[in-house]
């Protein structure tokens, strides 16, 4: 297949590029840089230049091809308090990408996440089907979950949709996300923390599991599937603490919810949830099956914990 690919070369979109290849497809990748365009073609990519905010071109490189992965977001926008902005954009990609494909039985798939699905319970991916609607409404606090109904909805238009929800950590060497956050913020501040009694739990999957998972769902995911690229249902958040406090050589403290922001910043609206989720239904449907370290063992290899270069 002839696949475009946003976010391509991103953290993730940078493993689900030669995952692609490796099978034999053929990448074009969206690039709004220089740099990004060069890291595409090493990889053996074409490249197609924009940005989100091009919808044109959106529109013309997914009828141009056979499917469309869509992977880029806003992130740096939505951390530094565009989330609305961020999301807006995001919904109008996929609108794009949904008229352009429709009546084709493309396949399209889009990345989303499990955070907060299931508070305090077992996530599925049967979970997040019948949202409130004024919360997934553009503009509303879940209006990401409201993008992803979205697509889903588009398989009743001849779209081979499909959601793929990810652990809020896609881990491995190289990772930028939440865990290289906490070992920065434990170096910074001399401690390892936890809130509360660190029971709550956090959903984990190595970025190589996600990658291959991503190509399954492209090959073979039915229309209007919800995927779960889920290797860890729940690791504890105080073992993860403790690992860190161990190789940093810090002591490792549990901290109020009340103090949990002096010391994490905006993580510690996202750190303080219990939402363990599985992919039981995921594996067996697709037949896949995570192969690479789990979370902690991946932490515990060191790659985490290499002195910053000055």
């Amino acid at each position: 297949m002839r696949v475009f690919v946003t976010g391509a070369s991103g953290w993730i979109g940078s493993a689900v590029v030669p995952e692609l290849i490796g099978a034999g497809h053929q990448v074009v990748g969206l690039a709004r840089s220089d740099a990004s365009a060069a890291a595409l073609v090493a990889a053996g990519a074409e490249v197609q230049r924009g940005t989100l905010d091009d919808l044109d071109t959106l529109r013309g490189a997914a009828a141009a091809s056979d499917g469309v992965i869509h992977l880029a977001f806003k992130h740096d926008s939505a951390f530094a308090g565009g989330f609305e902005s961020a999301t807006d954009a995001d919904r109008r990609a996929v609108d794009v990408f949904g008229e352009a494909l429709a009546g084709s039985d493309r396949p399209f798939v889009i990345a989303s996440g499990t955070l907060g699905l299931a508070p305090g319970r077992l996530a599925t991916e049967r979970d997040g089907q019948s949202p409130d609607p004024a919360l997934v409404a553009p503009g509303g606090p879940a209006a990401r979950l409201g993008t992803a109904l979205a697509t889903v909805a588009f398989a009743s238009r001849g779209v081979r949709s499909s959601v793929l929800r990810l652990s809020p950590t896609v881990h491995g060497d190289g990772d930028n996300g939440f865990m290289a956050m906490l070992v920065g913020i434990a170096r910074t501040k001399g401690m390892s923390a936890y809130i509360g009694e660190g029971s709550n739990r956090w959903p984990a999957v190595h970025r190589l599991d996600a990658a291959h998972l991503f190509r399954l769902a492209l090959e073979q995911a039915p229309a209007g599937s919800v995927l779960h690229a889920v290797a860890d249902e729940g690791v504890p958040v105080r073992a993860i603490a403790e690992l860190i406090g161990r190789h940093l050589g810090v002591p490792v403290v549990a901290l109020a919810p009340e103090d949990a922001a002096a010391y994490f910043g905006f993580l510690a609206r996202f750190l303080g949830i219990d939402s363990p989720a599985s992919s039981a239904l995921t594996r067996e449907q697709l037949s896949w099956q995570p192969t690479h370290p789990g979370l902690i063992d991946d932490l515990d290899q060191g790659h985490y914990f290499r002195t910053p270069a000055a």
